[in-house]
C-alpha cells in the first residue's frame, strides 16, 4: 500500500532537535553485546528540541537509571496507530520507575492539542513528546520510516532497535533481559510484526508497513 510522506513543515529545528539525543548515546549494544563508543556533545550544545504536551522541554536523559522505550511515531501514520494499543498494553503491566515508555512524535509542538486528544481517546498513559525529526531517529541507529523504536539500557545505552511494527513477546524478553542481571545471552532481537510488509514509498497513507519519513 502506498505511504505518506511527511510535510517539511513544523520541522525547521532539525539542527537543534536532533542535538536532543547525542548525549543519550554512551555506546550501542547490539544483540551480539559488543559495545561501540560514541562521542558525547559539548556542554553548551542545544537540547531544547523536544517539548511534552505542555510546551515543556523534555530530555530522555532524566529517566537515567529506567529501561527506557522509545517510540517514534505519529498521529496520521496507520501502521504507529495499529501499533500503539500493544505498546500501551506492555506498559500498563509494568508500572513503576524500573521500565519507562515515551511516545515520540514526528508532529510540532503545534499539533499538541490534535496529538493529546489523540493518546486520551486511545488511554495512553505514558509520557508523549512532540517536535522529533528524522535525525533524531538516525542518532539512534533508526531508519527514516515509523513506526520506530529504540530501547535504551539503565546507563541510557542503545539495547536494541526495531524499524516497523515490533512484536510484543520478543520487546517483553529484551525489557526482562535488561531488568535482569545480563549474565546469559541476550534473547533474540524483536522481529517486525509478520503483518507489516516492509517500506513503501509514495504518496497518502501507509496502511499495512512503516510510513516514509523524509528529513
Amino acid at each position: 500500500m502506498p505511504s505518506r510522506h511527511l510535510q517539511n513543515r513544523g520541522f525547521a529545528r532539525v539542527r537543534q532537535s536532533s542535538l536532543l539525543f547525542a548525549g543519550l548515546i554512551l555506546s550501542v549494544l547490539p544483540a551480539s553485546g559488543v559495545r561501540a563508543e560514541s562521542p558525547l556533545p559539548s556542554q553548551d550544545e542545544a537540547r531544547d528540541g523536544l517539548v511534552d504536551l505542555d510546551g515543556r522541554p523534555r530530555d530522555l536523559a532524566e529517566f537515567r537509571g529506567s529501561v527506557v522505550v522509545v517510540n517514534f511515531w505519529a498521529t496520521w501514520c496507520i501502521p504507529c496507530r495499529e501499533e500503539m494499543p500493544l505498546l500501551v498494553e506492555i506498559a500498563a503491566r509494568r508500572p513503576g520507575p524500573d521500565v519507562v515508555f515515551v511516545g515520540v512524535s514526528l508532529e510540532s509542538r503545534q499539533d499538541a492539542q490534535k496529538v493529546g486528544r489523540f493518546a486520551r481517546d486511545r488511554g495512553i498513559g505514558f509520557p508523549i513528546w512532540l517536535g522529533a525529526t528524522t535525525e533524531d531517529m538516525t542518532r539512534l541507529g533508526l531508519g527514516t520510516e515509523i513506526p520506530a523504536t529504540a530501547v535504551l539500557d539503565r546507563d541510557g545505552r542503545v539495547a536494541f532497535r526495531v524499524d516497523g511494527v515490533v512484536d510484543g513477546p520478543g520487546l517483553e524478553a529484551w525489557i526482562d533481559w535488561l531488568l535482569g542481571d545480563r549474565a546469559s545471552f541476550p534473547p533474540p532481537e524483536p522481529h517486525r510484526h509478520p503483518h507489516d510488509h516492509g517500506h513503501h514509498h509514495g504518496p497518502g497513507v501507509g496502511l499495512d508497513g512503516p510510513s516514509l519519513v523524509p528529513s
